[in-house]
Order: structure tokens, then C-alpha cells, then sequence
């Protein structure tokens, strides 16, 4: 039963998820006595210096009889993100750092309450050294 039962045991039912440098993989399997598992595996790419790569796995093994309280914590965990922070990515708006992206003169608006005389990134004051 050894290498025929492993190769069935990975096709029963696949799917893969991509999401940047992460894939997720959810792969239904079956135990020794026939019954059926589910595994979720994430899978993430690494660059090393030398340009090559490589891959860290986790894995997470899901028995039926943790599917319905699982599926609960998961539904729950998911509706409070969403209800606390939207569904707006946040980290797109920032740089790699986790640092906020500063507003550029281009994305202030025209009713923005800056006056001419406030200053801003961009202006600058000539000094005549002769002046200090």
C-alpha cells in the first residue's frame, strides 16, 4: 500500500490560492482507515543573495471532527477584521518599512485648508548667507 496509497491520498481534491509571494495550498487527503482530512499548507518564496530561491512550508491538518467549530472561529475571526478595519488592505498604503506614505503636493486637494503663506515640502526659502 506505500507509494500507490501516497499517490492517491494527494489527488483526491486540490485547490491552490496564489497571493503575492504566499500560495496556499487546500488539499482534501484520506486517513489509513479511509476517512477524509483536510490539509492547508502556505508555501512562501525566499530570494537569497545569490539570486536563488527557496520555499518555507506550514502546515495545518484539519480533522472533520474540527471542521464546524474551525469554520465558526475562522467566520468569526474574519467578520471582526472586516468590521474593525474594513476591507480596504491597508499595507498597500504604506511603504515596505510599515512607514506611512507621506502626502505628495499632487495629492492635497485644491479645498485643503494650506494657505500659500503656510509652508510645505516642496517650498523652500532662499537665505543670503550675508543675512546670518
Amino acid at each position: 500500500m506505500g507509494e500507490k496509497y501516497s499517490m492517491e491520498q494527494e489527488e483526491i481534491f486540490s485547490k491552490v490560492m496564489r497571493a503575492g509571494r504566499r500560495t496556499y495550498f487546500f488539499d482534501v487527503r484520506a486517513t489509513k482507515a479511509g476517512d477524509y482530512y483536510l490539509t492547508i499548507t502556505e508555501s512562501k518564496k525566499f530570494t537569497n543573495d545569490d539570486g536563488s530561491f527557496h520555499y518555507k512550508k506550514h502546515k495545518i491538518y484539519l480533522y472533520k471532527e474540527d471542521f464546524h467549530e474551525f469554520k465558526e472561529n475562522l467566520e468569526q475571526m474574519i467578520d471582526y477584521v472586516i468590521k474593525e478595519k474594513g476591507e480596504e488592505v491597508i499595507s498597500e498604503r504604506h511603504r515596505s518599512d510599515y512607514s506611512k506614505q507621506e502626502d505628495t503636493p499632487a495629492q492635497i486637494s485644491e479645498d485643503s485648508d494650506l494657505s500659500e503663506d503656510q509652508p510645505t515640502k516642496t517650498n523652500f526659502t532662499d537665505l543670503d548667507f550675508d543675512d546670518i
